[in-house]
């Protein structure tokens, strides 16, 4: 595991699109798996600089997130289909038939989750993971549990997570109490995994994720498994 500390939030964004850039100049079709919150938004800037000024092209690149909301239409504002149109999206030339998030308006939950590991494998693996970091530990929506979540699954959100979510809405009640999460064997599947976390607030989750026992009390612990795992964090 590689562990990177920056002085700046611009610095840190600048070195996971570094890395994620290089994958698709190596791999024109690279599997990109994608995370959401607030976190990745400078990266996703700075890609989206990048491939205005042709420096890279995105046409043959597929995407899979994380996570999606349960019950949020795809065009709510608060929905990480929206975000991540209106954040990257609409700013490159990425194909929408190549872009794949899982379907939080599923009317077979169940269904939906076997469909959506089955189109990650499909697509060859994951071949570089972008991932945050939850103040509880999680990593997409796999909250704290007594198990590690093996596939995608519905997961129901924590007190926590819901608290810390709700500045996205109007209210915490509005925030809503379910969704479908990417499980830890695509996670930790993935070829290449970038961490990235902003805030001196997530300097103690980090360093329990990274050096204390692994445990799915902690899901994020399970990277230390992992042969290629970068962390980049910034404590501005």
């Amino acid at each position: 595991m590689k562990y990177e500390v920056f002085a700046t939030y611009d610095q840190m964004c600048r070195r996971a699109a570094n890395l994620i850039s290089a994958q698709i100049i190596l791999k024109e079709d690279a599997v990109v798996g994608l995370a959401t919150g607030s976190t990745p938004l400078g990266i996703y800037n700075t890609l989206a600089d990048w491939y205005a000024k042709s420096d890279l092209d995105f046409s043959r690149v597929r995407t899979v997130n994380l996570d999606e909301y349960c019950g949020l239409p795809f065009e709510d504002p608060q929905s990480y289909h929206y975000f991540m149109q209106t954040n990257l999206f609409s700013k490159i030339n990425i194909k929408p038939s190549n872009t794949h998030l899982p379907n939080g308006l599923a009317p077979d939950i169940r269904e939906e989750c076997k469909r959506y590991d089955a189109l990650i494998n499909s697509l060859g693996g994951i071949d570089i993971q972008l991932l945050g970091i939850g103040h509880n530990g999680h990593i997409g929506f796999n909250e704290p549990s007594d198990t590690f979540s093996k596939d995608t699954t519905h997961i129901q959100l924590t007190e926590d997570t819901i608290r810390a979510n709700s500045r996205f809405f109007k209210s915490p009640s509005d925030v809503p109490r379910s969704a479908l999460t990417m499980g830890m064997r695509s996670i930790m599947c993935s070829r290449k995994i970038i961490l990235v976390a902003n805030g001196k607030e997530k300097e103690e989750i980090i360093h329990q994720a990274m050096e204390g026992p692994i445990t799915p009390r902690l899901p994020a612990s399970i990277l230390q498994l992992h042969p290629d795992t970068t962390v980049l964090f910034t404590i501005e």
